[in-house]
């Protein structure tokens, strides 16, 4: 356990030091209340053990003070003036335990000890919570195919970590879900999550937005607001379109990774923060490097795990398990499915616009149905069945089972009746292509 020990009285302090090294904590111990405020602002601590009387700032202030800075830090006051009124006072403001002078070194280390199994269920709670939080909120990620479950891998890799990731990937591929799937997974599951669209802010208020301001820093700066920073203080940071920053914003961001503080627009003074941040671009940032419009620097910090999201058309075996998972949302506690007829006409079609094209098809077809099972006939009009790559005169005229065997004769024979390559060429898995050939005889034809 990280324990910061503040008490004023110098050979009590390094006894306690020394015991409870030995016993296998991590230690920091300081003088008085104002080297111990410095250190919470400083650092992230697992439990305070502190005495009450000390000089400038003492133990009962300094526990209301670590409480505003670290609401989950565990507080153990120590005194040798111990009344009911001073203990009951302790513990409103929060105070996990209440030790008096003289004490046993077996209470103090049970106290320290139910400090630690408390601090360890509220971290599983939370991070429990977080999960259950996350999937009521946003959904959850939901795939069976190689490219799903290679992200989910690396996912589940570094979600404990503290380390920077940048999620890369077209527009509607769910970067923002996965970023909150690490956060969900991370000990950090339970606090804030904040999200960030870095181009949809106009540029004279993003530097704001991002590291607030203070009361007249500028004309309708009528009070001081905190940036988004300081609002995810000990939770996770999504950065959306991160490529989009101005370069002078880029300078600020980059101080900001590297040093963990902020400075509001219009202050001189800077602000410790501790927050894990996550990027997501849909643009090519080294390409960006090169053309100056992205900082070199900034790109490493930000590069230091890199999770590229898999487009829809590079995961369409997910379509069946995306497709009943978005019914469920949009048609909750019902009997409406999806036919295969559907799902087969879906899995053919390219997907530009990714897993959020296909959610707001669902929704639509679901909200306009004319029946719980849901079948081609609820398809709009104007939605377009050709995969990438094949021409749209392959479909014109035709009925759908028409032009589904003319688009894989033609992929096919493009191929040189190669199944694996026409699978790939029609972005679609080999199964189905070998599910359809039988459906049509594609194969038996071919041998005549």
């Amino acid at each position: 356990m990280k324990i910061l020990l503040a008490d004023d009285d110098r050979s009590l302090r390094r006894v306690l030091q020394f015991k409870l090294k030995k016993n296998g904590h991590d230690v920091t111990a300081v003088e008085d209340g104002n080297r111990a405020l410095d250190q919470l602002r400083e650092d992230r601590w697992d439990l305070l053990l502190s005495d009450i009387k000390m000089p400038n700032v003492d133990g009962i202030e300094l526990l209301e003070y670590a409480k505003q800075l670290q609401p989950d830090l565990k507080v153990i006051l120590i005194t040798a003036y111990a009344t009911i009124s001073q203990a009951v006072r302790a513990v409103k403001l929060g105070a996990f335990d209440y030790i008096t002078k003289p004490f046993e070194d077996d209470e103090l280390f049970a106290a320290i000890d139910k400090a630690t199994a408390f601090r360890k269920l509220e971290r599983e709670n939370k991070l429990l919570r977080g999960r259950l939080e996350q999937n009521e909120r946003t959904g959850k990620l939901i795939g069976v195919s190689r490219a799903f479950k290679e992200m989910m891998r690396t996912v589940d890799k570094i979600a404990a970590t503290e380390a920077i990731v940048l999620l890369t990937g077209p527009s509607g591929t769910g970067k923002e879900l996965v970023a909150r799937t690490i956060h969900a997974k991370s000990e950090r599951a339970g606090r804030e999550f904040i999200a960030v669209n870095c181009g949809a802010i106009p540029s004279n208020l993003i530097e704001s937005e991002l590291f607030g301001h203070v009361k007249g820093a500028f004309t309708g700066a009528i009070k001081d607001k905190k940036g988004k920073f300081e609002l995810a203080n000990g939770g996770t940071i999504l950065l959306d379109e991160i490529g989009e920053l101005a370069v002078d914003l880029q300078v600020r961001l980059l101080r900001v990774l590297q040093e963990r503080v902020v400075e509001p627009v219009g202050s001189e003074q800077w602000r410790q923060i501790d927050v894990r941040v996550i990027g997501a671009t849909n643009a090519d940032l080294q390409k960006r490097v090169a053309q100056g419009k992205f900082r070199e620097d900034l790109f490493y910090r930000l590069n230091v795990i890199p999770i590229e999201v898999p487009t829809l058309a590079e995961r369409k075996e997910d379509i069946p398990a995306l497709v009943k998972e978005f019914v469920r949302r949009y048609a909750p506690n019902t009997k409406v499915t999806a036919s295969p007829e559907l799902i087969d006409r879906l899995s053919l079609y390219s997907w530009p616009g990714n897993i959020r094209e296909l959610e707001n098809l669902v929704e639509r077809i679901v909200i306009l149905r004319k029946a719980d099972v849901l079948s081609v006939r609820d398809l709009p009009n104007d939605f377009g069945v050709t995969p990438a790559g094949v021409t749209e005169s392959a479909s014109e005229h035709l009925t759908y089972h028409e032009a589904e065997e003319k688009i894989i004769r033609e992929a096919l024979n493009k191929c040189g009746w190669n199944r694996t390559k026409a699978a790939k060429y029609l972005n679609i898995p080999r199964h189905v292509l070998l599910y359809r050939m039988k459906k049509y005889r594609i194969e038996e034809m071919q041998q005549r």
